[in-house]
């Protein structure tokens, strides 16, 4: 049997490709009704309607209010459909709002009140419709470790934030990429000061607010003025936050987890890369698992493996020539790789 680390997407990855995601792979059909049960009693279109829509919408898929329902569930279905009988998960990690997701799989949530959290964040972050984020990366097209590029740019959006009006943070410590969040003035003065690179960065998130930044403060205090500690409980897999810190099964402080995960969580640095890290050092999997729904999380993953030098990586061909020979990195997403996970759906 092998061991595994299950790794939560974030926000941005149900595309025009997942379509139909759910019906084609959650399985809990009287769950997906009482999802779409709670989202009707707010007035909100439910996941099935948005699943099984005849096209894709940027504007109404990309939304916070409706693209956090859609990837928490399918997440949760993936990670449902895992062999257990193959794959021992030794711990849970996750991206940005894939934290949420991280808890409910960890069993520190239910099924039910990691929706109720993961639904109302979502809502209260589009209608405060806070600020941007915006993605640039520090690591070329190798996947080299550059760290002197990494401290300029981190300088430059410090130096741009202690402009008047100005406002740009490190958001997501993302692998080789740089997520920033600010204020418009922030992230434009950024786009003007950097050059255009691999034909496509850097690129604003389509739907983003300025999310784990200060700005985000308001919606952090909405959140928990709304979502009460008893609904969080202990976890029964180890589950690995946005700092590298380890919420452990017998051991977690249930108001200490509401506490991080609707304030700190919301409002500062979300440290993927370090998750990753942590993931790998702590726990040695033979495999990571990214759920679904969507693939873009893979890069990221292989860069963090990368800059935690782990099992001697040090560039995009040596993590393809071991992802070859001793496959590592499983992405749900891709059917070809989910199979060799999951119990078959």
């Amino acid at each position: 049997m092998k061991t595994a680390v299950v790794i939560c997407p974030g926000r941005g990855t149900y595309g025009k490709a997942e379509l139909g995601y759910l019906k084609r792979h959650f399985s809990d059909r009287a769950q997906l009704a009482g999802f779409d049960a709670a989202r009707a009693a707010l007035g909100q279109e439910t996941l099935s309607e948005l699943d099984s829509a005849p096209s894709y919408a940027s504007g109404r898929h990309t939304r916070g209010d409706n693209a956090s329902g859609l990837i928490y569930a399918a997440t949760l279905g993936d990670f449902r459909a895992i062999d257990d009988n193959s794959v021992e998960i030794v711990a849970v990690t996750g991206n940005s709002m894939g934290w949420y997701s991280a808890l409910a799989v960890a069993g520190a949530l239910t099924g039910e009140a990691g929706f109720e959290l993961v639904n109302t964040m979502g809502t209260l972050m589009h209608e405060a419709s806070i600020g941007g984020q915006i993605i640039y990366p520090f690591m070329d097209e190798d996947w080299r470790p550059n760290p002197a590029r990494k401290a300029e740019l981190l300088a430059l959006a410090d130096e741009i934030s202690g402009r008047a009006d100005h406002v740009l943070t490190l958001s997501i410590d993302l692998g080789g990429m740089l997520v920033l969040a600010g204020n418009d003035a922030g992230l434009a003065a950024f786009e003007s000061a950097v050059a255009r690179v691999q034909g496509r960065f850097p690129m604003r998130l389509t739907n983003h607010g300025a999310f784990h930044s200060r700005l985000q403060a308001p919606v952090a205090e909405r959140g928990r003025a709304r979502l009460f500690p008893d609904i969080f409980g202990q976890p029964r897999l180890p589950a690995i936050d946005g700092r590298g810190a380890i919420w452990w099964p017998g051991a977690t402080d249930s108001h200490a987890l509401w506490d991080y995960t609707l304030g700190h969580q919301v409002t500062e640095t979300y440290d993927f890369t370090h998750a990753i890290r942590i993931a790998a050092r702590e726990f040695a999997p033979d495999l990571f698992i990214i759920t679904g729904p969507g693939t873009t999380l893979g890069g990221a993953v292989a860069q963090s493996l990368i800059l935690a030098n782990w099992r001697g990586m040090a560039s995009k061909n040596d993590f393809q020539t071991l992802q070859q020979t001793t496959p590592l990195l499983v992405s749900m997403g891709m059917d070809g790789q989910r199979r060799t996970v999951t119990k078959g759906d």
